[in-house]
């Protein structure tokens, strides 16, 4: 195994804690290999929360026009439960009532991860202090490879 990737929300423990934790339990467990630490400040979810358009078209309902209630990029990282407001904001874009509103609620794992498939990489996201963060570990571990490639 070349890179070990672990992924652990900060939460209220912060980053640099749950950083700690992992680079503790990758040298226990992962002998030579690279540990990539994901630590979204919040959530995952909170990376979700910054493409409107993405996100009326998981909910099948790409061209509505109800207000969506996204919370504004530079507050999806402080924002209280992500995967909350990810939920509501599918609900609120798919504008679908009774039964099948519970059943796109039911649907909430597959939206999330579709949602996760279609993240731009080069949208909204690099502004955010954990996604910088990310790109800077990857970059760190391919370096690494790259110093024991010419070594």
């Amino acid at each position: 195994v070349d890179v070990v990737v672990v992924h652990r929300d900060a939460d209220n423990a912060g980053a640099d804690e749950r950083r700690r934790e992992i680079a503790e339990a990758a040298s226990e467990v992962a002998g030579g290999s690279s540990c990539l630490p994901v630590i979204p400040v919040r959530m995952t979810e909170a990376w979700l929360l910054l493409d409107e358009v993405l996100i009326r078209q998981v909910a099948g309902n790409p061209r509505g026009r109800n207000d969506l209630q996204l919370p504004r990029p530079h507050e999806v990282e402080s924002r209280a439960d992500p995967k909350q407001i990810l939920q509501q904001c599918i609900l609120r874009a798919a504008d679908v009532t009774g039964r099948k509103r519970e059943n796109l609620r039911k649907r909430f794992p597959q939206h999330r991860r579709q949602l996760l498939e279609r993240l731009d990489r080069f949208g909204q996201v690099t502004a955010l202090s954990s996604w910088k963060q990310l790109t800077a570990d990857i970059d760190a571990v391919v370096a690494r490879w790259k110093v024991r490639e010419d070594g």
